[in-house]
Parts: structure tokens; C-alpha cells; sequence
């Protein structure tokens, strides 16, 4: 039956379910009258079943009680009654209510029952049965005491003192909280015995929550002001949490501050943190200082710290090793808060030093040391001791961490931490196995978050323990440089922000850098530098932006800062380095000036600082040059600079433009004569630095990608970042990353193995194809890989045949040479296109790339001079080994350059061959090998100039040296302005190297007879193919050479002048640097320096206030000029010229250039082709560029082309009549001349005379002697010309008359003349804007054309008279008022030209007085001085003779391929100098 009504689910589910079913079957059974049976089964059905029919009886009493029907109450009182055979009445009598039991009779009466529970009730918790309190059972407190405090070193067990406990307890009624309380006061005074306590109270109590209630009241006691709690509290707090005694959060909740209180502590830490460290960087007055003092005392004596009892809990767990317990507590509170306390800083450096014990003597303890013997801790629930690496991972690192900067605390614990890590690096350097792999990687980065958080935040908190500095660098020397500059970054601009004890020492540190800064100087170096270093040990990324910052302002600290640096650690070492790159890469500083032409002068600071720091203290380098690198794939050159010092004062290599003659000369030999006299300043000791620099480099693979990266930026500079930047700043970043290129290759040739240097540097087509490599870069990179194999193969050689002599020496060379060069020769063939090599073999390109000054000659003179450097030292010096080194290397080179040259006389047959004309093959040479190299280096500017003579001297053939130097020589006008400024130098080198060889070739006919009289590179007749050979009379002469020489030189001044007239800042500034260095060749005749000379000081008059660089160029260029103007020769002297017939009465201006001279006839084709192709190859030929230049100057220059003064008279006719028809034009089409124009007019003319009048007195107060027909010239208006030159023409048909039988050269016909101003007039119509001044010019000056010859007769005074009476004439249409304001100003300048006219007239007289004899060694006002004047006869039949021949030889046109005739030698067209 029971099975039928209980379900056994109802059982199972009971709580959930089964017992609201099995209420709702009672009140089933309710309405039933025999119920029997059924509660007989359910009975069996659980032991409790009685309890739980009760508990069922007693809600249905309470809810039928509450019914008004009383059928159902009748129900449940027969429902009890009838279990009362299977309910016991004690537990009815328990549950239900009196009255339901008085109607069950159970009890008799419900009022007597309630009476009788109060009493029990009363009796039970009111009436007091045990003693509390110690006075009212003193006995039984006593010996509960006295057997707590017994000796228990016995057999005395908590087993047998609990039975006592019990005992008294019962005998004395005692209290037994009250007996609790006394056990645990007893275990506070004997808090070692904790396991007998312990145990005890495990077996005396009952309940946790009352245990914490009584350390609860025992906590709150000690909470009252003025109060401190015993330590010994806070122990068996934390012995019982230990134990689990009690629950940690039950008894958090007694202890005090509060968690709110805590947190706001901590911001007001940090906030006073924040207000120190702005006082101490503030300036602050001396009183308020003294004021903030008494404050701060005052406060420290006012606020004493509270007690706080979470702290002490929290020591006492860490303690006794509970660090579960403890890391809960902490992480209630701010970071860092709690270890803030030494004490609990201490406590959990102990801790640690337990955990990491066993791995620390197992991987970390030094070789020979002995560490400290540490008892483990007695608990077994401490954190378990780590035995590997991995197994720090548990707990260790998780301390450390909460640990973080307070680890300062304990020394000894930072170095065990350090060792271990360094422990574990070398593990897993040397792990190679990759299923630890991940293991080894999760530890690694463990490690630098403990580094991170932990390590170098405790440096700052350590007092200047270099140390711990260096054992920290242990550890991080094994780090690479990325890991470690994160590490740095981190410290220095996140971690002192995080801590307020932080915040404070960064103050504290930058005032003590101030104080030591302001006082360092040269003389107190060594004191200051302990200051640093001590000072550094802590924080040195503190220190260092300090000083950084200090030395970008005021560079003269950085040789006082870097000698006092020598007391720092490696680890500030490699610090600084980073401090240095992070200063460099500031995105906030602008790396050039306010101008935009120029870099700023911090970051030129810094990079003088890198190279001196780097050199002298060993700092790793890898993390510059990574950093310059970068900088230079962002396509940013400015850190270049940073490159070029490191490598200047590590390596010993200066690149500088400005180097001497005998540095240079230096320069071409060995290294050991390139450190004696190569360099300004001579670095010594460079072996380990420049070691330390190679060993970066190769290490990281960075001497390759910057070698690359350099020669990619070169036209980076100009074409990706020269649109933004100013013209200036782009040349010179160009010549500095040329610079260092050249620099930073040098240091590689000098300092990699043959093997590193072949091992790194690909194949000549590999770079410039791959890697997109400039040519030049890309040889001057192979150059040395070629030399070092050409050597090695040359010494293999040598070993397999010992026993040979010189001559199968230099037969194995040529064979090495071969079998290098040969793969060189095929690959280079890729680099041009197939029609460069049918003139140049790519033997004689890659020949001439190939080589240096080192294989061309060896420098005697060079290493005698240092030799008897050395020999004046070795009176003081013992023993001098460098003498016999350089001795050797002499000795070697000398060899060498033996070998070489007999390898060139073998290969020089091959080189050029004879498809096309010599013009075409000098052309792709120049293009190709010279120019490109010229500008490399300043070496290699002295080495293309030797090549060329040497080329020659070996008689190459097909190789024209007449004609190579005349395409250098005439061409140097847009090679000047396409150079920068280094650039422009190393130019002006090469000329003047090449001037020097055509200067030693001028000065003596012997040496032109031996070195180039028989020569094919002089021969003056050519043809696209055959024989270079030829007789005698092919030959140029020596005085036909001198001819050319000259035509060279007045070209030279010709370009030099149109570059200083342009007004172009890059034109006038290459210009001169060109000026300065051709300087000891050029100019040597005195016209042509003198014409340089006007023209300079032009230039420093008009740039003086405007651009100061052009002005000192110029000044610096003029002062050496005027010292060389006693080495300058008449133009008769440096080539022979024959005097023209000239007039006794011939006006200065037309002896300023020399007369028409008997022209050699030569027959030299190319030459003239070649200018033929240049004028036609180019819009604006040279040659046209240059006379349009030189337009200002035109007037003094006479013409030399053979057209009589008839020719002029006709041009000048002609341009009369033109401006006559352009007046009548110009009055046809004003229709009337209103004020306005009127008053323009006026203002027009007032300008042009009061600008003519201060170029007069310009000129009048100079230096330089104009001729007057120059400043006429200057002041005339194209009406005042033409009327002019209708004078001038008559005045020589006059001349003409008067001389007679005087034959002049036959004039030039019309139409030549009229061909040739239409072409000059097409040309400057297509001329440059730049170039618009010179263009103007060229068209005044065929305007002043027919002003040029006058009239001999006429009178300086007369001519000027005679412009007044024009001006007159012209201002009749003028005001009244004008008219008068005219006439003043006449009167005056009548007044100054009287007095100007006198002097001329008594310079014309004694100018006449010297042409008659009186001063017969030179002319009167001629810039160019002659020789005698010849007699009338004489100058008869030489001016016949010269227009005889003019007609003939002189002007012998040649045809070129478009049909127009050209001069066709460079000598056939007499140059014309220039006043």
C-alpha cells in the first residue's frame, strides 16, 4: 500500500518535491476515515519518519487552526491521534501547540504547560550557572592558568591539558568563552609553542565564527588612540588563519583602517609625491626655501603614522610563510601599497629567499662562493622551494611582482634574482631542442617583466651601488639590444610616474644633475666626474636626459662631459646609448634651422658627442647603426652626420674637401702613410675602436645595407626630398651622404678581411642592377674586393713557382689581373647600352673604375717627408718602429705601381677602338669614366687627371689627348652649376690637376718636345678609322700649343664670368670654390685675372648685405687673387702674338683687347667638329651662353674676326635706321602724350641718370681702371647710340682717308654678319629664365655695337657735350618746370664732367707720350699689356700679311653634317680677353 501512495521519487527529490507531494497525500488522508494501514507502511519507509510526520503535523495545525470549518479540524485531530501509535508524544509536545495538545489529551491543562516552559526558560538562560569574570572564581582561573603556563618540553600533550581544561571547567563552573579568551592570552605570551596551542584550541572548540569573534574584541582593544597591537596578536591571528582555524574574511572585517581609508592614503602620497618634486624643480627664493623647511619638520612631528593592523596581520603571515593568505590581503589594497613598508618588504624578501634557495645554489651561485645556510620554514603549507627554473613560475614570480620596487630593501635578494637570471639565459642560449622551445620562451619573457617591474625600479631606489650595476649588466649583456631599449624606454618614461617614493628620487635627481652641471668645467673634470658617476648608478636615464639636454644647448660641455664620464658601469654604458638615440629620434625637435638651408646645431651636438663617446668608452654600438639605418629606409639623411663622426673618431678616417697637397699626396699611398700625414688631425689608437665599430657591423649585417642605403640616398636627397627642401639644405645633405659614403667605405676596404669584404659585397652587375647602385658607388665598393683578389691570386701564384725571377713576377701579375678582371669585363658589358662599347672596350672601363692612385704612382716625396717627420722624433723616442714600416710600404707600392704599369702598356692596344670618330670616344669616356669620378673624391679628382696623362703618355691609340683636354676645358659651365658645394671642390682639383700638366707642357718647349711632340694624342689631323700615326707636320707645334693653351684659359674666364653674372647662388658659389682651387694655374695672363677681378668685386659689392657665404667666397677668392697678380704674365708673353697697326691716336678702348694675330694653321677636324656638335647637340650652345654672359662687358672687348672698321660704320648705319623707324612707330601709335606719361617719362630719365651718375662714381672710387667708354657706354639710350655710332662711322672713314696706304683685313660680308645676329637672336630667344640677365645684356650689346669704334679726333669733353645737346633736343616737348629742374641738374653734371674730362685729357696725353717712346714697355690704359709698338712699315706689311692670310687660312670654314660652316680649330678663332 505505501508503495502504491509514496512514489519513489518523492523519497529521492524530498527537498525539492517530494515532501510538498507527501503533504498534499496527508491532506488527502484527512477526509479519509480509516487511515491506519497507510501510516502503518509509511513508517517503514524512512528512520525519521516519525521527526517528519511531526514537522507535516505541526504546519496542518497552524493551517487548519486558522479555518473556520471545523469538520476539517476535526479530521486532523483524528489524522494525530491515530499516529499517535507511530509518533512519539515527547516530539509532539515539542512542535505542536498546547491547545491542539490539551484536545489530543496529551497534556491536561494548555495554561499550566505555558507556565511551566517560562520557568524552565528563566531557569535556563537567565539564572547565572558559570563564573565569567577572574575575582568571582579565582581558584578555578588560577589553576586554568597555572596549567596552561607549564613546562611543556615533557610528555605533556593538549590531549591532557584539554582534560584538565574540562575538569576545572566542571569543578569551578567556569565560563568556557571565558576560558577560551584566557587560552589564547596564554598562547599570545608563548607564541612560540604554536603547534601544543594550536592543537589545543582544534580540540577545545566548538565553533570558528566565536574564535574570531574573540580576536575580533581583541583587535578592537588596540584600536583606541594612542595604542599600538602586540606583534604577538598579530602572530596567532595569522597562526590560526594559517590553519584554517578561522576564515580570513570573518576576521578582515574586525580589523582597521578601512579599505576607503587605505586607497585614500595612497593618493595623498602620491599627490605630496608630486608637489615635492614641483618645489624641487621650481626656483625658489632662499626664504621661502627655509619657510618650506619649517614646514615640513612641523608635519613630520604632528603625523605620526596610525597603526594600521591589516599591515601588521599581513607581516605576520608572511612570516610564517602563509602567502595565500597574504597575497589575498594585498590585493585589497592599492599596488604596491603594502610592500611600501620596509617590514613587510622585509618579510617578503625572506620569503622569497626560502622559495628560490634550493635553484639558487643549484644554477646561481658563482664559482668559488659559499651562500648564506637558510632553515626552511616549518609549515608545510609555506610555498613550496623551486627546484627548477619552472617551477618559479609558481609562486616567486608573483612575489616578486608585488614585491617591485621595494626590493631596494634587500641587496642580497637582487643579486640571487640577477644570478638566476643569468642562469637562466645561458640555458636557453644553449637549448637547442624545440619542445622546450615554448617552455624556454614563457620563461624568458617572465624574466623581462621581472626586470621590467621589479629590477631597474629597485635601482632607483638603491643608494649608488655600482655592484649591483654590474651584475645587473650581466644579465643584460645577454639580452639582445631591441629587449634591453624596451626595458630602458619603459624605466625611464613610464615607471617613475607609477610610484610616489619614485616620483620623489626623479626630483631629487634631476636638482642634484643641475647642481653638477653648473659647476663642470675642463679644470674640475675628475671631481665631477665621481659626482656623475655616483649620481648614475641609480638612475642614470635621469642623469643623461639632463645632460643630453644640456649639451644640445651649449656644445662646448660635450669634451668636458665626455672626459668625465669615465666612472660609469657598463650598464650606464649601454644606457647612455639609448639615451642618446632616443634624444636623436625626438619627434618634438626640428632637425633644421628656422632658415631651412642648414642642419640644427643640437643634432650636429650629438653627433660630435656619439663620436667621442663611442670612441673612447666601450659602448656596444649595434643600436646607432640599426637607428641609422632605419633612418635611411624612411629616405631621411639628416642622422648621417651621426654615421660620419662615429666613423671619424673610431675609425681615424676624415672626409673633408679642404685637404693640402701634401695630405693628399698622402692620401695615395698606404695606410700607414694615410694615419702619419693623411689626416688634420692625427688619431691615434684607433685599433680597438675601429675594431669594436667592424665587429657591430658584421655582427648585425649593417655594413652592406648602409653602403646600399648611402648610395640610393644620394638621388633620394634630390629627387624625393629636394622639392620640400631649400636648395642649400639639399646640397649639403647630398655632400654629406656622399661624404660619408665615401668615408664609410674607406672603412671597410681598410678594416674587413679579403674574406669578410668578398663574403658581403655582390658582383659589380648585382649592385647596379638588383640593387639599383650608381655606378661610381658601385665600383668604389668592388674597387677593394677587386684589389684584395687580384693580390691574393697574385700570391698563389707566386707560391706554386718559387723560383722566378722580376719578370715572371710581373707576367704572374698580368696572368692574376686576367683572371680576376675577366669575369669584371663580361659583367660590366650589362651595365650600358650595346652602342658605348663600340668605342670603349669594356676592358678599358672597367680598367679605368678599377684602379686608384695607389696603382698609378707611388708618393716619394710623401713618405720622405714623413720619414723625416719621424726621424726629428727618434732623438726622444727610442725605438722607432714607424720609420721601417713606411720604408716597407714604400718599398711595396713602389713594386706594385711597376706591375700595374706594365699590366696597362700590355692591355692599353685593346682599349678604344676605331669604329667611330675620336670626338664620339672622348665624348663616351668623359661621359662615362671622368666626370662621373672626377666629383667622387678628391682622390679620385687627382687620379682621373693622372689617368688622362697617363692614357697619354702610353700612347694609347685612338685616344686624342688634345681633344679630351679641350672637351674639360671648354665645357664647365653646367658642369659648375650641376655640383654641390664638395662637389664644386673636388671639380676645381681636377681642373687644376689637368692645368697643371698642360701648365708643365706650356712652360718649356724641351718638355712639350719630349712629352708630347711625337705623341698620337697630339696629332692635329684625325679620321673616324686608321692609322694614329703620322709625319711631323700632323704634329701641333709647341707655339701653335701655346695657342691653344691660351683659347683654354680665356674659355676658363669666359664660363667663370657667365657663372658670376647669372646672379644664381649655386652658379656664383661653384664658381669661385672652382676659382679657389685652380688658383695656383689660373688665371696666368693679366687680362684675363683682371677681367675676374672686376667682376668679383662687382659680386662683393652686390652680395655683401644681401648673401654674407657669396660675399666671403668672394672676398676670401679676391685676396689670393691680387697675391698672384705678380705671377701673371702679358698675354704676349704667355703665347706669341704679332702687333696689328695700331693709330698713334686710337681712343683706350680699343687697345683693351689684344689685336688681330697671325692664326696657326692647323688642321685639326675633330676639334672643330666637336664644337660644331656641341652648338648644335645643345638649345644654348657654350660658346653663345658665354658671350651672352659676358654682355656687360662687350664694349671693351675689340673684335679679332677680321671686319674693318667699314663693317662697324655699316652696322651702325643700319641700327640707326632702325631705331629711327621704331621712334616713328612708337609716335604714330600714341595717339598724344597726357601728363601722366609725361611725368613717367620724366621719372624714367631721373632714375636712368641718377643710376648712371652712382655707377660713375662707383667705378671713379674702385680700385679697377675702366676705360671711359665704358661708363659712356653704360649711360647712353638707344637713340644717343645711333646717333653715335653715325659719328663714329664717319669718324673712320676719316681714319681711313688719313692713313692712306695702310691695308686693313677684308671686312666680313653682310650677310655672314647678318646670319650670325640671327642665330645669336634665335638663341637668347630661347634662353633660360636663369640666364634672362645675361640675355638682356647680349641684347644691349648689339645694340652698343656700333658704339665701340670712335672717332680718334674726338675729345672725351667734346662727346659729352654733344649727348647734352641730344638730351636737349629730346626734352623740348618737356614743362616748363621740368625744364628748369633739367637745367639744374645739367649745370651740375657740366660741372663734374669738366673736372672728370680734365684728368682723362691728361691721361690721354701721357698715354700718347708712352706710345712715342717715353714708357715703351707698356701701353697706356691697356688692361693686357704688350710688347712695343712696331714701326709704320713694320705694321704695314704685318697687317697686310695677317689680312692676306685671314682670307685664306685663318677663317678655313668646314662643313658639318647640317650644311653650316664652322671655325674649325680652337685655335683659329683668336679669344678676346676681357678688362
Amino acid at each position: 500500500m505505501a508503495t502504491l501512495l509514496l512514489q519513489k521519487d518523492w523519497v529521492q527529490n524530498w527537498e525539492k518535491s517530494g515532501k510538498h507531494e507527501f503533504v498534499q497525500l496527508c491532506k488527502e488522508l484527512t477526509d479519509k476515515l480509516n487511515h491506519g494501514c497507510e501510516v502503518r507502511d509509511m513508517m517503514d519507509l524512512r528512520e525519521d519518519m516519525a521527526s517528519i510526520l511531526a514537522d507535516v503535523f505541526s504546519i496542518l495545525d497552524i493551517e487548519t487552526s486558522a479555518l473556520e470549518e471545523k469538520a476539517k479540524r476535526e479530521h486532523y485531530t483524528q489524522l494525530v491521534g491515530a499516529c499517535l501509535l507511530f509518533v512519539p508524544e515527547v516530539i509532539l509536545k515539542e512542535r505542536l501547540d498546547p491547545d491542539t495538545l490539551e484536545s489530543l489529551g496529551l497534556i491536561k491543562q494548555a495554561h499550566q504547560f505555558n507556565q511551566k516552559i517560562v520557568k524552565i526558560k528563566t531557569k535556563l538562560f537567565y539564572k547565572q550557572q558559570k563564573f565569567n569574570l577572574l575575582r568571582e572564581e579565582n581558584e578555578g582561573y588560577a589553576k586554568l592558568i597555572s596549567e596552561l603556563g607549564q613546562d611543556l618540553s615533557g610528555n605533556i600533550t593538549s590531549h591532557l591539558v584539554l582534560e584538565s581544561i574540562k575538569s576545572l571547567i566542571g569543578c569551578f563552573n567556569l565560563d568556557p568563552n571565558r576560558v577560551l579568551d584566557i587560552i589564547l592570552e596564554v598562547y599570545e605570551g608563548r607564541s612560540d609553542q604554536d603547534p601544543f596551542f594550536l592543537s589545543l584550541i582544534k580540540s577545545y572548540m566548538c565553533e570558528p565564527l566565536t574564535l574570531c569573534h574573540m580576536l575580533g574584541f581583541k583587535f578592537k582593544f588596540y584600536q583606541e588612540p594612542n595604542e599600538e597591537t602586540p606583534k604577538s596578536l598579530y602572530h596567532i591571528a595569522a597562526a590560526l588563519l594559517h590553519h584554517n582555524l578561522i576564515e580570513l574574511d570573518d576576521l578582515y572585517v574586525h580589523l582597521m583602517p578601512q579599505d576607503v581609508s587605505i586607497v585614500e592614503e595612497h593618493k595623498r602620497e602620491i599627490s605630496e609625491a608630486k608637489q615635492i618634486a614641483r618645489k624641487l624643480v621650481m626656483v625658489v627664493v632662499p626664504s621661502e626655501k627655509s619657510d618650506d623647511k619649517e614646514k615640513d619638520k612641523e608635519e613630520e612631528k604632528n603625523d605620526k603614522p596610525p597603526d594600521n593592523q591589516k599591515l601588521g596581520l599581513l607581516e605576520a603571515l608572511l612570516r610564517i610563510g602563509d602567502w595565500h593568505h597574504a597575497q589575498s590581503i594585498m590585493d585589497q589594497m592599492p599596488p604596491f601599497y603594502a610592500t611600501s613598508h620596509k617590514a613587510i618588504a622585509l618579510a617578503l624578501c625572506q620569503l622569497l629567499h626560502l622559495t628560490v634557495d634550493p635553484l639558487y645554489r643549484r644554477a646561481g651561485v658563482p664559482k668559488g662562493a659559499k651562500g648564506r645556510v637558510l632553515r626552511p620554514l616549518r609549515s608545510r603549507r609555506a610555498p613550496r622551494p623551486a627546484e627548477t627554473f619552472e617551477d618559479l613560475r609558481q609562486d616567486s614570480f608573483s612575489m616578486l611582482c608585488y614585491l617591485g620596487p621595494h626590493l631596494s630593501h634587500d641587496p642580497v635578494l637582487f643579486a640571487k634574482i640577477v644570478r638566476l637570471g643569468k642562469g637562466f639565459m645561458k640555458e636557453y642560449l644553449a637549448e637547442g631542442r624545440a619542445e622546450f622551445k615554448d617552455k624556454m620562451e614563457t620563461l624568458l619573457s617572465c624574466f623581462l617583466s621581472i626586470a621590467d617591474q621589479v629590477l631597474l625600479p629597485s635601482l632607483s631606489l638603491l643608494e649608488c651601488n655600482a655592484c649591483l650595476s654590474e651584475e645587473l649588466w650581466g644579465l643584460f649583456k645577454l639580452f639582445p639590444y631591441q629587449h634591453r631599449y624596451r626595458l630602458y624606454g619603459q624605466w625611464k618614461n613610464e615607471t617613475y610616474s607609477s610610484h610616489p617614493l619614485l616620483v620623489k628620487v626623479k626630483a631629487q635627481t634631476i636638482d642634484r644633475a643641475k647642481y653638477i652641471m653648473k659647476r663642470l668645467t675642463k679644470e674640475n673634470v675628475k671631481p665631477s666626474g665621481r659626482q656623475i658617476g655616483k649620481l648614475s648608478h641609480s638612475n642614470p636615464t635621469i642623469l643623461f636626459d639632463y645632460i643630453l639636454s644640456q649639451i644640445q644647448w651649449y656644445d662646448n660641455l660635450i669634451g668636458p662631459v665626455v672626459d668625465s664620464l669615465k666612472y660609469l658601469t657598463s650598464l650606464n654604458y649601454d644606457l647612455l646609448a639609448y639615451c642618446i638615440i632616443e634624444a636623436l629620434a625626438n619627434p618634438e625637435k626640428e632637425k633644421m634651422k628656422h632658415d631651412d638651408t642648414t642642419i640644427s646645431s643640437w643634432l650636429q651636438s650629438l653627433a660630435s658627442l656619439c663620436g667621442a663617446v663611442f670612441r673612447k668608452y666601450p659602448i656596444e654600438l649595434a643600436g646607432l647603426l640599426q637607428y641609422v639605418t632605419n633612418q635611411l629606409k624612411a629616405g631621411k639623411s639628416f642622422d648621417l652626420l651621426i654615421l660620419k663622426e662615429v666613423v671619424q673618431k673610431m675609425a681615424g678616417i676624415e672626409i673633408t674637401d679642404e685637404m693640402t697637397s701634401e695630405q693628399l699626396e698622402a692620401m695615395t699611398g698606404g695606410e700607414q702613410l694615410k694615419a702619419e700625414g693623411g689626416y688634420f688631425g692625427q688619431i691615434r689608437n684607433t685599433k680597438k675602436s675601429s675594431q669594436r665599430l667592424k665587429d657591430a657591423l658584421l655582427d648585425h649585417d649593417l655594413a652592406l645595407p648602409l653602403c646600399l642605403l648611402m648610395a640610393q640616398q644620394r638621388n633620394g636627397v634630390v629627387f624625393l626630398e629636394g622639392g620640400e627642401k631649400h636648395l642649400k639644405l639639399v646640397g649639403k645633405l647630398y655632400d654629406q651622404c656622399h661624404d660619408t659614403l665615401v668615408q664609410f667605405g674607406g672603412f671597410l676596404a681598410s678594416n674587413l678581411s679579403t674574406e669578410d669584404y668578398i663574403k658581403r659585397v655582390p658582383s659589380i652587375d648585382i649592385l647596379c642592377n638588383q640593387f639599383h647602385t650608381p655606378h661610381d658607388a658601385a665600383f668604389f665598393l668592388s674597387r677593394p674586393m677587386y684589389a684584395h683578389q687580384i693580390l691574393s691570386r697574385y700570391d698563389e701564384l707566386k707560391k706554386a713557382e718559387k723560383s722566378g725571377r722580376q719578370q715572371p713576377k710581373v707576367h704572374k701579375y698580368v696572368a692574376a689581373c686576367e683572371q680576376v678582371m675577366t669575369p669584371v669585363h663580361e659583367a660590366v658589358v650589362s651595365l650600358h647600352p650595346p652602342r658605348v662599347w663600340d668605342d670603349l672596350r669594356p676592358q678599358f672601363y672597367a680598367t679605368f673604375w678599377s684602379l686608384t692612385m695607389y696603382d698609378l704612382a707611388a708618393p716619394h716625396t710623401a713618405y720622405e717627408r714623413e720619414v723625416n717627420k719621424l726621424k726629428t722624433q727618434i732623438r726622444a723616442i727610442e725605438d722607432n718602429p714607424e720609420i721601417d714600416k713606411l720604408l716597407e710600404e714604400e718599398r711595396k707600392q713602389l713594386e706594385h705601381v711597376q706591375r700595374v704599369l706594365h699590366r696597362l702598356k700590355l692591355e692599353k692596344d685593346n682599349w678604344l677602338q676605331a669604329k667611330s670618330t675620336k670626338n664620339e670616344t672622348i665624348t663616351k669616356f668623359l661621359q662615362l669614366c671622368l666626370f662621373p669620378r672626377c666629383i667622387f673624391s678628391a682622390i679620385d679628382a687627382v687620379y682621373c687627371a693622372r689617368f688622362v696623362e697617363l692614357v697619354h703618355k702610353q700612347k694609347t691609340p685612338n685616344f686624342c689627348t688634345l681633344l679630351c683636354y679641350d672637351r674639360v676645358f671648354s665645357a664647365i659651365i653646367y658642369t659648375v652649376a650641376s655640383c654641390t658645394e664638395n662637389e664644386s671642390r673636388r671639380y676645381g682639383r681636377f681642373l687644376c690637376c689637368m692645368l697643371e700638366t698642360v701648365t708643365r707642357w706650356h712652360s718649356d718647349r724641351s718638355i712639350y718636345e719630349k712629352e708630347c711632340a711625337n705623341y698620337p694624342g697630339f696629332l692635329t689631323i684625325f679620321r673616324a678609322t686608321g692609322f694614329d700615326g703620322g709625319n711631323k707636320a700632323d704634329q701641333l707645334d709647341y707655339e701653335n700649343f701655346r695657342h691653344v693653351v691660351h683659347k683654354w684659359h680665356y674659355m676658363l674666364t669666359k664660363a667663370s664670368v657667365h657663372c658670376l653674372e647669372t646672379g644664381e647662388y649655386t652658379h656664383i658659389r661653384n664658381v669661385l670654390i672652382v676659382l679657389t682651387k685652380i688658383l695656383p694655374c689660373y688665371p696666368k695672363v693679366l687680362n684675363l685675372g683682371q677681367a675676374l677681378e672686376c667682376r668679383l668685386h662687382k659680386i662683393c659689392v652686390e652680395e655683401k648685405e644681401k648673401r654674407p657665404d657669396l660675399y666671403a667666397l668672394a672676398m676670401g677668392y679676391s685676396g689670393q687673387l691680387k697675391g698672384r697678380k705678380a705671377h701673371m704674365v702679358p698675354e704676349n708673353e704667355f703665347h706669341h702674338k704679332e702687333q696689328p697697326l695700331r693709330s698713334t691716336s686710337s681712343l683706350p678702348s680699343q687697345q683693351n683687347g689684344p689685336p688681330p694675330t697671325k692664326p696657326p694653321t692647323i688642321k685639326m677636324e675633330d676639334l672643330g667638329v666637336e664644337e660644331g656638335d656641341r652648338s648644335k647637340d645643345r638649345s644654348v650652345g657654350t660658346s653663345k651662353l658665354v658671350n651672352k654672359a659676358n654682355s656687360t662687358t662687350a664694349s671693351k672687348v675689340t673684335t679679332s674676326n677680321g671686319s674693318s672698321a667699314a663693317n662697324s660704320a655699316k652696322s651702325a648705319k643700319e641700327d640707326k635706321e632702325k631705331t629711327g623707324k621704331e621712334k616713328k612707330d612708337k609716335k604714330e601709335k600714341t595717339p598724344g602724350s597726357t601728363p601722366e606719361t609725361k611725368g613717367d617719362r620724366r621719372d624714367k630719365q631721373r632714375e636712368e641718370r641718377g643710376g648712371a651718375a652712382k655707377e660713375e662714381r662707383a667705378v671713379r672710387e674702385g680700385k679697377e681702371r675702366t676705360p671711359k667708354a665704358e661708363r659712356d657706354g653704360k649711360e647712353r639710350t638707344p637713340k644717343e647710340e645711333a646717333k653715335e655710332a653715325s659719328r663714329e662711322s664717319k669718324s673712320k672713314e676719316k681714319e681711313r682717308g688719313a692713313t692712306g696706304g695702310a691695308k686693313l683685313p677684308a671686312p666680313r660680308p653682310e650677310s655672314a654678319e647678318s646670319e650670325r645676329d640671327n642665330k645669336r637672336r634665335k638663341l637668347d630667344s630661347h634662353a633660360s629664365p636663369s640666364q634672362s640677365s645675361s640675355v638682356k645684356d647680349a641684347n644691349n650689346d648689339l645694340k652698343d655695337s656700333a658704339s665701340k669704334q670712335q672717332h680718334p679726333g674726338y675729345s672725351v669733353s667734346h662727346s659729352k657735350s654733344r649727348e647734352r645737346e641730344l638730351d636737349k633736343k629730346e626734352s623740348d616737348s618737356v614743362t616748363p618746370r621740368a625744364k628748369d629742374k633739367k637745367d639744374d641738374k645739367e649745370r651740375k653734371e657740366r660741372k663734374r664732367d669738366h673736372i672728370i674730362s680734365d684728368a682723362e685729357v691728361n691721361l690721354e696725353t701721357k698715354r700718347r707720350k708712352d706710345e712715342n717712346g717715353t714708357n715703351s714697355s707698356k701701353s697706356s690704359n691697356c688692361i693686357s699689356p704688350s710688347s712695343d709698338p712696331p714701326s709704320a712699315e713694320k705694321e704695314k706689311t704685318k697687317r697686310s700679311k695677317s689680312s692676306s692670310k685671314e682670307k685664306g687660312d685663318l677663317v678655313k670654314p668646314e662643313r658639318t653634317s647640317s650644311g653650316s660652316k664652322k671655325v674649325g680649330s680652337p685655335t683659329a678663332s683668336n679669344p678676346q680677353p676681357f678688362s
